[in-house]
């Protein structure tokens, strides 16, 4: 069943690395409880009993578009809404898919529990064929989410009641797509592939699930609507195999080609599941002091991009408005961004992946209290959960798993997540945390807020000359061991001439010009573009988000400057690159 495009919010298809056509989508108007006592579950909600409110899915309660709007601490919350099931998908296995939910989600479905998932930035879904009634159905789902419990990570939400300095307002409860899956009773779960750009191959591992006997994978690929290579082996749960492709197209920054992938799983000839999808063919290698993509080294020009919106909070109001955000980066002259203490949606990445825009995902480790037993257990479930919903993405180039962690920090604990990272995924770097106390990792970074442009470019004259890289805190992090060093925070410049109190900030003395503004930015820029040893930076930041007025862009994305100026600072070419 092809879903007809309803005037539902974000209607669009939630999974773009992995399609098929029996889906509903469940966004929209649902009935809401604030549960501030947490006794929802002793009072029947998951059974029926009374909501008071209603609230627009998948907006979060403390969004302007969930209807709801409200920005105080909501612990507990509780959602609920009646579904019908398409009359073909009578005899097909029923999935009820979410896309995120913050933090702890319950679900019931016709009053029966149909499991519990722990993490607010990963999707996670339940079978739930046998709860099903030919009729109506009820699914009820209850969100727990305490951001000052020191056990949850939570990124940039606020843990006071306000947004201060760089603490925004809160994201609770279903903040991505809820939708339904109708497939056979065998069905294609799930893929991984490994492009191969020097041997012109792709190499896949899929996980099938259900009775495999007497099943055919056939899998072909296509290049620009041409079948570029095929094949066909028996099923079985898990397959490991490679294809051949007969026309070589690597995905790069200025020519992001994608191939087609189309798998389909048949029995006689007869087709029983078909899923969609597509991988870009490029290579991230480290050389040395170099980053290179397909063998050429390349200059990571960023800007760091945080994925607020000033009315959906986390969740961006349309597909469209995600796209957007890569067009206004690219305006700037920047060719990627690191995604900063938020796991960005999956249509961010596959407009990353369109436009060859170039992504550092970053875990958002702020919340959690690295020094308790139980950090290890939390941060490890959610961040493989991250790894195995994007490993496909051709845009990703790096995974850092934390961000300014603490100086009391327990290095197991980061290094523990840096070598599974590498053991999971050995095709991309792995930042082990940015910024301050690197313990083992493969690219040395810093954060560096200079404001003066001359005191900045001094801070990494040693380094030129042979010496040690300017590093946030030697005394409590791993020496320097000849990887490539990258600036990976800078600038944050503070910008709001109109500003009228005093809640606003940005870092250092604020320009008292426009042109003032453009000169520090290019000076800044300048000292990391064209030193021999540097291979990449990343500005802070793209847009302000509430008090923190330090984008070149408003948190209403205007652009504050003459963006062809910046573009025209970016775009030089940088060093490393000669």
């Amino acid at each position: 069943m092809k879903q007809k495009k309803l005037s539902i919010p974000r209607p669009e298809y939630p999974r773009p690395q992995m399609v098929r056509d029996n889906w509903l989508n469940l966004n929209g108007i649902w009935e809401f409880q604030v549960d501030a006592g947490l006794s929802g579950e002793e009072r029947g909600l998951y059974q029926g009993g009374e909501f008071s409110q209603t609230i627009n899915v998948p907006f979060c309660p403390e969004s302007k578009l969930s209807g709801i709007n409200y920005n105080d601490f909501l612990r507990c919350i509780w959602y609920r809404r009646k579904f019908h099931l398409p009359g073909n998908w009578r005899k097909m296995r029923i999935f009820l898919h979410f896309g995120a939910v913050d933090y702890e989600a319950t679900v019931w479905v016709n009053g029966e529990k149909a499991g519990t998932h722990r993490g607010g930035y990963t999707p996670f879904s339940f079978e739930i064929t046998p709860l099903l009634k030919k009729e109506e159905n009820l699914v009820v789902v209850r969100a727990r989410d305490d951001v000052r419990s020191h056990l949850q990570p939570s990124g940039k939400q606020s843990p006071k009641w306000e947004s201060y300095r760089c603490m925004y307002t809160r994201t609770s409860g279903i903040w991505q797509t809820v939708w339904l899956e109708a497939v056979p009773s065998t069905f294609i779960q799930s893929f991984r592939l490994y492009p191969d750009l020097d041997r012109g191959k792709v190499s896949f591992r899929v996980n099938i699930n259900g009775e495999v006997e007497g099943l055919i994978l056939n899998t072909k690929i296509f290049a620009s609507g041409k079948k570029v290579g095929e094949r066909e082996i028996p099923a079985r749960n898990w397959l490991f195999f490679s294809i051949k492709l007969s026309e070589i197209y690597p995905w790069q920054v200025d020519k992001p080609f994608l191939y087609d992938i189309e798998f389909s799983l048949k029995e006689r000839g007869k087709c029983q599941d078909k899923v969609k999808s597509y991988f870009g063919l490029r290579k991230i290698e480290i050389q040395g002091e170099k980053v290179l993509l397909n063998n050429r080294p390349i200059f990571q020009r960023l800007v760091l991009d945080q994925g607020f919106y000033p009315e959906g909070i986390y969740t961006a109001p349309t597909m469209e408005a995600l796209r957007q955000d890569i067009e206004l980066s690219l305006s700037c002259g920047f060719n990627g961004a690191r995604l900063h203490q938020k796991v960005f949606e999956p249509y961010f990445l596959y407009w990353a992946d369109k436009r060859g825009y170039l992504v550092w995902e970053e875990y958002p480790n702020w919340g959690i209290d690295h020094s308790h037993p139980a950090a290890l257990k939390i941060i490890l479930k959610e961040w493989l959960e991250v790894i195995e919903r994007d490993f496909n993405h051709p845009s990703i180039i790096g995974w850092c798993p934390f961000n300014e962690t603490p100086q009391n920090q327990d290095p197991e604990l980061i290094q523990i997540i840096y070598r599974t990272t590498k053991s999971i995924d050995p095709t991309r770097p792995v930042i082990d945390t940015s910024g301050y106390h690197h313990i083992e990792t493969d690219i040395y970074d810093c954060h560096n807020y200079e404001q003066d442009p001359e005191k900045f470019s001094s801070s990494f004259e040693a380094f030129k000359k042979g010496g040690q890289p300017w590093r946030n805190d030697p005394e409590n992090q791993s020496p320097y061991q000849g990887q490539p060093y990258f600036v990976s925070e800078y600038g944050g410049t503070w910008w709001n001439p109109h500003q009228k109190n005093n809640k606003a900030w940005g870092y250092g003395k604020r320009p008292e010009t426009e042109e003032e503004f453009l000169e520090r930015y290019r000076r800044l820029t300048h000292a990391l573009l064209f030193h021999p040893r540097i291979s990449g930076f990343c500005y802070t930041q793209l847009y302000d988000i509430e008090q923190e007025v330090n984008g070149l862009y408003t948190y209403q994305r205007c652009p504050k400057f003459d963006l062809s100026i910046i573009k025209k600072i970016n775009s030089q070419k940088a060093a490393i690159e000669e």
